[in-house]
């Protein structure tokens, strides 16, 4: 599990964007996210206002989904990763050090920080072997 685990957060330290998914009773939504991953606690660290669809959202529904993906043509080298999780106003202050410290020039914009506690991750690589999937769960 903990091999499983490492290949994910190497596939996740090697980007930084990511996508979210966010519903109500009534509407879905998705944006786009920039963030810092706690590889010790399994938390995305993002930044959002109070005034965005997603977050309105969240504030009625906490549980989301979310992907990041390496954009390829190659089929031999996709690899994508979907996420499940709880969305909250960051709780460990520490963990702004981890966002400020790759998005240095955010720190200007005071912005509101969140966390993403993962639940649960599922990794495509095609490196591996064509549709190989891993699968962690907290």
């Amino acid at each position: 599990m903990a091999t499983q685990l490492t290949k994910i957060q190497n596939f996740i330290d090697a980007h930084h964007v990511l996508s979210l998914a966010t519903s109500n009773q009534e509407e879905l939504s998705v944006c786009n996210l920039f963030y810092a991953y706690d590889k010790e606690n399994q938390i995305f660290v993002v930044a959002s206002s109070d005034e965005t669809t997603h977050i309105q959202h969240i504030l009625h529904n906490a549980h989301i989904a979310g992907s990041i993906v390496l954009e390829t043509k190659n089929i031999g080298k996709i690899q994508g990763l979907q996420f499940r999780g709880k969305f909250a106003l960051l709780e460990e202050r520490g963990l702004s050090k981890i966002y400020f410290k790759a998005f240095p020039t955010a720190l200007a914009m005071k912005p509101k920080l969140w966390q993403i506690q993962v639940e649960y991750f599922k990794m495509t690589d095609n490196t591996l072997g064509f549709g190989k999937k891993i699968i962690w769960e907290l």
